[in-house]
Parts: C-alpha cells; sequence; structure tokens
C-alpha cells in the first residue's frame, strides 16, 4: 500500500519491498546480543520478530579478533561511568556479545522460512564474505564503522543497499561515507539518524535531523533508535523516517548486554502497527472535509424552529436557536433572522430556510 503523498527523489529496494517515504515504514529488528550465548534462544527471537510483523531482522557479524584486540590497557576499556558496561574489557563484551558465525544460516534460514529479510552489519571483510555466501540482500554500517572507508567500498561493491547509522559521525563523516558508496556505482543508500549512547535519551535524538539527512545527501532516511520505548520512532515517522531500526529481546528481565533498551515482542508489535499508523496519518495537505466525515457534516450546527410558530409571529431567540443537526440555515444568519416574521406557519424542529422568514 502507498501513501498518498508524492513520490520521494529516492528510494531503495530491499527484497521484495520498496523503502521509501511513499511505503510503510521499514521496521528492523536488531538482535544484537540478546541471544545470551544460546542458538535456540536467537531462534526463539528471530519468531517472536516474525510474530511481532517486522518484516526485517537484524544481526551484527564480528568476532572479538575481528573487532578489537586482546589488550587491556586503559583505551581499550569502556570508561567507569557508563551505564551498561562501565569498565568492561571490550575483548571480553565482544566475545559475550557476538553472534556465532556458524549460527548465521540457521538464523537467516528461519528468517526466511518466517517470511523475513535477514540481513547483518559486517565488521571486517570477512564478514562481508560471509553475508554474501548467505546472499544478504542489504547492508547496515554500524555507526562507528562510518569511517572505515575499506569496508564501505568492499559493502559497495556487491550492489546491494546500504544502509549507514551516524552516531558519534559529523557532517564530514557522513559526506565521506555516501560519496565513497556513490563512486563504487553503488546509489542504493539509507542514512540513519543515531544517538550512540546506550539508552540514548528522547531529548538527545534530535528528531528534526531526519529530513535534513534526507535532503542533504539525496538518500531514503531512518532512525536507529536506542531509546526505550517506541514513542521517538513514532515520532520519527513524522519528520520522513522510512526505516525504524530497535533492538529486541524476548525479556528484559532475562538480561543481556543490550536487554535495557531492546523492546520486547508485545512492543516491537506495537511500534510495527503505530509506526504504520503515524505514516498513514500523514496523508497529504488538505484543509475541508474528508469522505469519512459525512455524518459529521450531517450532524453540524444549523438554525431551528424550537417552538411551533404561526404565520406572522416574531423570529426570536426563544423559537429559532443554533443546534444540531444540520439543514437549516448557517448559524451566522441568526442575528439577520432575528426580528424578522415568518411567512407561513411551521412545527418545532423545522430547518430555518429563507423562505421561511
Amino acid at each position: 500500500m502507498s501513501s498518498t503523498s508524492s513520490t520521494p527523489a529516492h528510494q531503495i529496494r530491499i527484497g521484495d519491498l520498496t523503502v521509501s517515504e511513499a511505503h510503510r515504514p521499514f521496521v528492523a529488528a536488531e538482535m544484537s546480543g540478546n541471544h545470551n550465548g544460546d542458538l535456540g534462544r536467537a531462534l526463539e527471537i528471530v519468531d517472536a520478530i516474525a510474530d511481532a510483523g517486522a518484516p526485517a531482522i537484524k544481526l551484527q557479524t564480528y568476532t572479538a579478533d575481528t573487532i578489537t584486540i586482546d589488550a587491556d590497557g586503559p583505551a581499550f576499556r569502556i570508561t567507569d561511568s557508563h551505564g551498561l558496561w562501565g569498565g568492561r574489557n571490550l575483548y571480553s563484551l565482544y566475545q559475550e556479545a557476538h553472534t556465532p558465525w556458524e549460527w548465521h544460516e540457521q538464523i537467516f534460514a528461519r528468517a526466511r522460512e518466517r517470511g523475513m529479510i535477514p540481513f547483518s552489519s559486517p565488521f571486517d571483510a570477512t564478514a562481508v564474505d560471509l553475508l554474501e555466501d548467505l546472499d544478504a540482500q542489504v547492508y547496515k554500517i554500524a555507526s562507528l564503522e562510518i569511517g572505515d572507508i575499506p569496508l564501505l567500498r568492499k559493502v559497495a561493491r556487491t550492489g546491494k543497499p546500504v544502509i549507514l547509522s551516524t552516531g558519534a559521525a559529523d557532517a564530514a563523516d557522513v559526506d565521506l561515507a555516501v560519496s565513497t558508496i556513490r563512486a563504487e556505482g553503488n546509489d542504493q543508500i539509507a542514512v540513519l539518524g543515531c544517538t550512540s549512547s546506550y539508552p540514548a535519551t528522547a531529548e538527545a535524538s534530535n528528531l528534526r535531523t531526519i529530513p535534513v539527512l534526507r535532503d542533504t545527501w539525496n538518500v531514503v532516511a531512518g532512525l536507529s533508535d536506542h531509546t526505550k520505548g517506541i514513542g521517538v520512532s513514532v515520532a520519527a515517522v513524522a519528520f520522513g523516517a522510512s526505516i525504524l531500526e530497535k533492538h529486541v529481546t524476548l525479556r528484559r528481565a532475562d538480561g543481556g548486554v543490550d536487554s535495557d533498551f531492546s523492546l520486547e515482542p508485545e512492543e516491537l508489535k506495537a511500534l510495527v502497527d503505530e509506526s504504520y499508523a503515524a505514516w498513514l496519518a500523514l496523508g497529504e495537505v488538505h484543509v475541508g472535509p474528508t469522505a469519512s466525515e459525512a455524518e459529521s457534516q450531517r450532524l453540524r450546527r444549523s438554525l431551528f424552529v424550537v417552538q411551533d410558530v404561526r404565520a406572522g409571529d416574531e423570529v426570536t431567540e426563544a423559537n429559532v436557536r443554533s443546534i444540531r443537526p444540520a439543514g437549516g440555515l448557517e448559524p451566522r444568519y441568526l442575528d439577520v433572522v432575528l426580528g424578522r416574521r415568518f411567512a407561513r406557519d411551521a412545527e418545532r424542529g423545522t430547518p430555518l430556510s429563507w423562505d421561511l422568514v
């Protein structure tokens, strides 16, 4: 189903879906490390996402060794004040959070069985090779990899759509990333507004940036949302977000590296439903009654005779009033008719007309 707004200049094609402002939001559910090291749980998450109606599930494809090195100096530790992972060593955190590569095939297969599009964020060239072997239909570049030009080039050369997150990046970073991808002959690009803090706050989301991303780089725009709940994502639709990415888990109470800011399945369903409603609500520029308001129009106020009157009686505020429904003269004419005389008898409940006074 397409909205009634005009077709935007840019769109991308992901599998069988067209992603643009003229189509319902593309909700990508991010599993991340919420499988908690259990393949069975990972497959449960796939099913829960499918049951919620999301069209896509996203993984992250890395190992601790492809994303960092096993070192323990201060630079390799997350700042102590971090709300979720303070003091953690990067290598140990990524060991815990990564999705084993041997799981990918089963997860992709389950997602496809359930009618979803599986894809992932690769963090190095070997991850791209794995995802190509699995026939990934789209690639996501994580915020902190936006400056990895060799990775961007390799992904761009697949010819698949590329979704860029912009957390912690400035305009120059975005410009370089987009131009790098386009230089490889790939113009299938989406750019997501993102606040790379975990969890992010609503006030740091800056949703007014979304149309700026769209118009500055002539791309599909969206939001990678790390806030709690769905309100920010639903609001983003009004600013032109065509892609919404949210982390998902089975139950936050189960714990896990990303559970604190992840949606539970019923919340994901609410996001799918409410973002669709928000998109439908955008409609078009229109001032005036709609077809669905025919009954309301019939019930608008108008002038009616509210007491039995006889020909020659004076029109007064006692025998003519503005009431519901429509059918009589518009209420703005009350001052015009007051003091005139009735031309004929009229019963209570008669709509007032010009030939009656």
